[in-house]
């Protein structure tokens, strides 16, 4: 059996698990001294530690050997995606984390209606660090928010690749696959996007793209979005 997984804040010699993840591993994973782990700090590198305590203070685990990860993409793709109602964004978050995206911004745009706050904030961040566990992920998106629409769009300038999903645009086959070394995509809310916000991306160099001639739901939009930017980019195949 595969030696579980784990993240820490710091990596040291010795490293003390969270409450959570202490939890989680006592009483249901039923881990004890002596048996191996994988820990992971969100930097890209993962290692194996063995656990040298288990009782009502925590885990605690020793530090044998630094390993390199072979599960991360070549592909720098930031997602861009409005805030969107209940539990969705975190859907999007976690499956952007299990395709490999770099970076997650969460907007607040014209037709938007939800909100974020620092709490919810947090959540994501919790969300992205557990996918990354369960997918095998040495790395750990970095998850932020943006007041407005045209913030969020300048986080991208520097990017080879900048997309913008918009419900309006006709469908005319045209593909995405000129994605270059990195890819900004940006998928709206529930309520879509506005002809001005589309012409405020075209004044950033955003380039207009259709996902076909249904109407996706937001979250569908964002996942299948990044599907096909990540199989173009050879990350799926």
């Amino acid at each position: 059996m595969a030696p579980k997984r784990f993240f820490v804040e710091e990596i040291a010699d010795e490293v003390v698990l969270s409450a959570q993840e202490s939890r989680h591993a006592k009483n249901v994973l039923r881990l004890s001294e002596g048996d191996e782990v994988i820990l992971f700090d969100g930097s890209g590198k993962e290692y194996s530690a063995v656990v040298t305590r288990a009782d009502r203070q925590g885990i605690t685990a020793h530090v044998v050997r630094e390993n390199a990860s072979d599960r991360e993409p070549k592909t720098d793709v930031f997602l861009l995606v409005g805030a969107l109602k209940g539990d969705k964004t975190e859907l999007v978050v976690q499956k952007a984390t299990e395709l490999g995206v770099t970076r997650i911004g969460v907007f607040s745009s014209r037709f938007c209606s939800a909100y974020m706050n620092e709490n919810k904030l947090e959540r994501l961040r919790r969300v992205a660090r557990e996918a990354a566990k369960q997918c095998l992920r040495a790395s750990v998106p970095q998850v932020e928010y943006f007041d407005t629409l045209e913030e969020a769009l300048a986080a991208g300038k520097t990017y080879d690749a900048k997309l913008f999903a918009c419900e309006f645009l006709p469908a005319d086959g045209r593909g995405i696959a000129d994605t270059g070394g990195s890819v900004v995509a940006v998928v709206g809310s529930e309520g879509g996007f506005s002809e001005e916000e589309y012409e405020l991306a075209e004044t950033l160099g955003y380039a207009g793209v259709s996902l076909g001639r249904r109407i996706l739901r937001a979250e569908t939009a964002a996942i299948a979005l990044l599907a096909v930017i990540m199989y173009e980019a050879g990350e799926l195949r």
